[in-house]
């Protein structure tokens, strides 16, 4: 049985690392020039001061998916608590049945309940979920560009 539910990343954390490399093999750019190194320091920081959050999904127990997002007021709308996502991933096995829906109702459900009023999803455009987030009900507000600036 697929389940969702919001955990504590800093309890998390040991369990979610071994999925990271996968992650960043599939959605990450620049690999050959930025290897994966996370600030698990920072994400700790973060989740003692209360602004981490951790959605899971699970089958039977077994870690499938994650969403970590931080939630803090916004930098040009101080009164407006905001969640931005910082990874969203679902193992490819899993991608199907709803499982992705399941993970967002669980997230949508819990930063209400926290009393954050806007959130903030993002997509790779070489993996586009765009068309999740707008059946979810997001509306496209930005588009980010990058471009790699060192040797």
């Amino acid at each position: 049985m697929i389940t969702a539910q919001v955990e504590n990343l800093t309890e998390t954390l040991e369990e979610l690392k071994p999925h990271f490399p996968a992650h960043w093999e599939e959605l990450a750019l620049f690999k050959d020039k930025m290897p994966l190194d996370p600030q698990y320091d920072i994400y700790e920081k973060m989740d003692a001061a209360g602004q981490a959050f951790l959605a899971t999904l699970r089958d039977q127990g077994k870690l499938v998916g994650y969403f970590v997002g931080f939630i803090t007021p916004g930098l040009h709308y101080k009164q407006t608590l905001t969640c931005k996502m910082d990874i969203v991933y679902i193992d490819p096995e899993y991608r199907s049945a709803g499982n992705g829906f399941l993970l967002f109702e669980t997230v949508k459900a819990a930063l209400t309940k926290r009393g954050v009023k806007l959130w903030w999803v993002g997509s790779k455009n070489h993996k586009p979920i765009e068309a999740f987030f707008r059946l979810f009900g997001f509306q496209q507000e930005e588009a980010y560009f990058a471009m790699w600036l060192g040797d």
